[in-house]
């Protein structure tokens, strides 16, 4: 996966989101959103990372408490929505529905040494066909052209979701 370690601590991300999954805080995780794409396609900027969950203890607010409150015992910081580890916001969000499906088929991976997990490229476009920004648009076109899709697998989620790719 291409990164900048100097400017994403990607490794840091992914340790503490398997450290979650240790500690019991969450039941499971992967990568989602822009950082997810990069995996496949050409490198692009982005904002932060963002770690879509399954939480352990459904009554926590979906886990958000009990994560922020392990990870800034860690020295993590808190700005607004974001968990910041070295300055790079990481956002962590509750999945549910797709982005659920989505966590639990991930892509294991490894990451400088770090196991770890990724959303697979045909929720990465599910996913984004169901927000539809422009970005996401673009993030569809650019994993339909260069990462390799199981069109299958894709038409099925897509269907089940009752979701349509964009027209060209």
């Amino acid at each position: 996966m291409p990164a900048e370690p100097s400017t994403i601590p990607l490794a840091d991300v992914l340790r503490a989101a398997n450290e979650l999954v240790s500690a019991g805080l969450i039941e499971d995780y992967a990568l989602g959103g822009a950082l997810a794409a990069i995996y496949y396609v050409e490198p692009f900027t982005t904002y932060d990372a963002d770690i879509l969950f399954i939480a352990s203890d459904k009554t926590l607010n979906a886990g958000i408490p009990a994560i922020y409150s392990h990870l800034q015992s860690k020295g993590w910081r808190v700005a607004r929505e974001h968990l910041l580890v070295k300055d790079f916001p990481v956002q962590f969000l509750a999945a549910s529905g797709l982005t659920e499906e989505a966590v639990r088929e991930e892509k294991p991976i490894e990451y400088e040494g770090v196991p770890a997990k990724v959303f697979r490229p045909e929720h990465i476009i599910a996913i984004a066909a169901s927000v539809g920004r422009h970005k996401d648009l673009a993030r569809i076109e650019q994993l339909m052209s260069y990462a390799k899709i199981d069109e299958a697998m894709l038409d099925d989620i897509l269907r089940r979701h009752n979701l349509k790719l964009p027209k060209k």
